[in-house]
């Protein structure tokens, strides 16, 4: 199989899809591998090393796509890559549909076969491939958060951690999954005034029994959302339905209670945002300010540490890579059900429910997929 590399293109994109060790180990396989010249700077990562590991250097992104038998990126295609895109290729990347109904319009017409690394799933129901970045994600958004609560960046001027004599901030994490273990693993560690919220009474005992003294859990319901929100300095947003947008918690209204210069750090934002008041934003301009409340939504927060980010995230996608590679999307998705999770669009249809759910397509469940 061609498998191709390009740039990425996203604002403040760092990241790339095939590490040299990842392109060297398809090329043991026997593939051939495609590399868009300059893909890897942003992690360090140059074109000798890519040469050494045998792929193939090309001068520009639309070679790879009339190329390659199946493209591997980081982040979802951009219109101009969309446009690139054709019929019966495998596009294996984050996709995050369900809240991009252009996207999404654009991958059906196409008649790619794309799979998602945010749905592929583990025998245990946990998102594999997702779980690098939500843990990067997750221990950024505290940083992001201690850095635009600063009154040069329209904060409150609070540090998190406080010094003695002084109370420290108070951070309220929405969400314990792994977005929310390890923000409030940062923020506890930074000395902060940390809750958790959840509505799984197994994730509240999970995290309460970690954190113990160091971090507070309460049950997420609209009463104690609220309280701790407008108490809060800093509000982390890590809610995630697998597939589906993202519930709008925090509303517009409530902004009115909060503090004013408090922050909110909306990690959901690739799925639509949690917040109501949320909108994407990029590293160039990462927040706003609505009712004197920052906002920090950057929706694609690892690529600013490109390179931890990049090797976290082809430790868990390269064997998925190579087994399609290998033996082709069909049989692939066939062997393991948790990558067939994955398939998003396939034939001009959506195979992902809550994509199909959320934008109004008819589902076709990906079994038939499988048999056509």
């Amino acid at each position: 199989m061609i498998v191709g590399t390009p740039r990425e293109i996203k604002n403040h994109e760092y990241r790339v899809g095939l590490t040299p060790e990842s392109a060297a180990e398809l090329v043991r396989h026997g593939h051939r591998v495609l590399i868009e010249r300059g893909a890897g700077e942003g992690i360090g990562a140059h074109d000798a090393e890519y040469e050494a590991a045998g792929a193939a250097l090309v001068a520009d992104a639309a070679q790879i796509f009339a190329e390659a038998d199946m493209i591997v990126k980081v982040k979802e295609p951009q219109p101009a890559e969309r446009a690139m895109l054709r019929g019966g290729q495998i596009l294996f990347t984050y996709l995050h549909l369900a809240p991009d109904a252009d996207q999404t319009r654009d991958l059906v017409a196409s008649g790619a076969i794309c799979i998602a690394y945010e749905t592929v799933t583990d025998r245990h129901g946990g998102l594999p491939l997702l779980k690098p970045m939500s843990q990067v994600a997750g221990r950024m958004s505290v940083h992001a958060g201690a850095n635009a609560l600063e009154k040069a960046h329209g904060g409150r001027g609070v540090l998190l951690g406080g010094v003695p004599g002084v109370m420290p901030g108070k951070v309220a994490i929405i969400g314990g999954g792994v977005v929310g273990f390890n923000a409030a693993q940062m923020a506890a560690g930074l000395g902060a005034d940390v809750t958790i919220l959840d509505r799984s009474p197994e994730v509240l005992e999970r995290l309460g029994i970690h954190f113990e003294n160091r971090a507070k859990t309460r049950f997420s319901n609209a009463h104690n959302l609220h309280e701790c929100v407008t108490e809060a300095d800093l509000v982390i947003g890590a809610v995630l339905i697998p597939g589906a947008a993202a519930p709008k918690l925090v509303t517009r209204e409530m902004l009115g209670d909060m503090k004013r210069g408090a922050v909110l750090v909306d990690v959901a934002i690739d799925q639509g945002g949690c917040f109501e008041t949320s909108r994407p934003t990029t590293h160039a301009d990462p927040t706003y300010v609505i009712d004197e409340v920052v906002h920090y939504c950057v929706a694609n927060m690892p690529g600013a540490v490109a390179r931890t980010s990049t090797y976290a995230l082809n430790n868990v996608t390269l064997p998925h890579t190579l087994r399609i590679a290998d033996d082709g999307w069909k049989q692939a998705l066939s062997d393991d059900p948790c990558l067939a999770e994955g398939l998003n669009v396939w034939n001009n249809q959506v195979t992902c429910q809550p994509v199909a759910e959320n934008l109004g397509y008819r589902h076709v469940p990906v079994t038939r997929a499988l048999n056509a």
